[in-house]
């Protein structure tokens, strides 16, 4: 049995795709998929080589069996999720935005996420969950932890186990926090909580569009001095640029790839799976932030949920390329242009 390296906590949901554009009364066909930010991260990770294992709780339903064959197909371990026989797996459903004449319709280029998550089974996690074998052997065994503020949103019992889980004793164990700001969570929650587990975390990932929203400042330092406490604090700008300050304040930036975009969906978490798995390997800032920009290239130029990194002879040479190499780089669908080893 492979020994897991990383576990991913974090609620995911049954995902509704229309058809076509449109109001929601003028859709008929609905494709059913599925979604969430850790279990993303989760499957990204398994991609990448790092054993992984996704803790959550879903409904004895459906939505939830489809979710949980899904991640067993991108390799993730999924052998202690829960299935409640009470509370179903949370739904969300998208609805995209047209040209036409319905006055309900949002528009061409707006899309919305209606959520039904209320009640969920994932909602009911709490700190009773780490009193359980099968949770306790991954935890005792796993190198890396990934939360995300997602899971502090969903119910005061969530908010509890995020606590708990950031108290406990590390073992040597990382554990890193991502923002994940979603507002609609955080209508009737304080979010001034936020700030007391970010700061709890030994790596932290966030946007400076939501740490704005969310914490009162998109700037790197500022977001430094407000979180002392982890050993990296990682800010990515609305030009891609993505800057890591260590506790010590040495800070490295390094600017996102040029990527022939198919698919936004997935590509932040595919980033912090990227980084992760840089910081498993013990790889330098810099070639963290590279990887983690890679594997969000790969997820950009995919169709599908996850996307697949070049072959390991150019992601070696794009770690280590110079930022000249580097900034001349292209990413499409079909393959990677660059001076460094050629198309892959």
């Amino acid at each position: 049995m492979t020994t897991v390296e990383a576990v991913c906590l974090g609620e995911s949901m049954a995902v509704l795709l229309p058809d076509r554009p449109g109001p929601l009364e003028a859709v008929e066909c609905f494709h059913s998929r599925v979604g969430g930010a850790e279990s993303n991260v989760a499957c990204a990770l398994a991609g990448l080589g790092v054993p992984t294992a996704w803790l959550s709780r879903v409904g004895a339903d459906g939505f939830g069996r489809r979710l949980l064959a899904a991640l067993a197909t991108h390799g993730v371990d999924t052998s202690a999720v829960a299935l409640d026989p009470h509370r179903p797996t949370g739904l969300y459903v998208k609805e995209v935005g047209s040209a036409g004449p319905h006055p309900h319709d949002l528009g061409p280029g707006q899309s919305r996420l209606h959520y039904y998550r209320t009640g969920s089974a994932a909602a009911a996690l709490g700190p009773e969950l780490l009193a359980e074998p099968a949770v306790t052997a991954l935890l005792a065994g796993a190198r890396l932890l990934h939360l995300s503020g997602i899971t502090a949103a969903l119910s005061d019992s969530c908010l509890a186990l995020v606590r708990a889980l950031l108290a406990a004793p590390r073992a040597g164990r990382l554990v890193s926090f991502d923002l994940n700001w979603r507002p609609a969570l955080w209508q009737h929650r304080d979010p001034a909580v936020l700030p007391a587990l970010l700061d709890a975390a030994d790596l932290v990932l966030l946007g400076a569009d939501e740490a704005a929203a969310a914490l009162g400042t998109g700037d790197p330092d500022e977001l430094r001095a407000l979180l002392p406490s982890p050993a990296t604090v990682l800010v990515k700008d609305a030009g891609r640029l993505v800057t890591a300050i260590d506790a010590d304040g040495r800070r490295v930036s390094e600017p996102a790839l040029r990527v022939e975009v198919v698919e936004p969906t997935g590509a932040g978490d595919a980033f912090a799976a990227g980084y992760l798995a840089g910081t498993l390997r013990g790889f330098d800032q810099r070639r963290r932030l590279r990887l983690g920009h890679l594997a969000a290239a790969a997820a950009l130029t995919s169709a599908g949920d996850q996307g697949t990194l070049p072959p390991p002879d150019l992601v070696a040479a794009l770690l280590g390329a110079t930022e000249t190499q580097w900034a001349a780089t292209r990413v499409h669908p079909a393959g990677v242009e660059t001076p460094v080893g050629g198309a892959g």
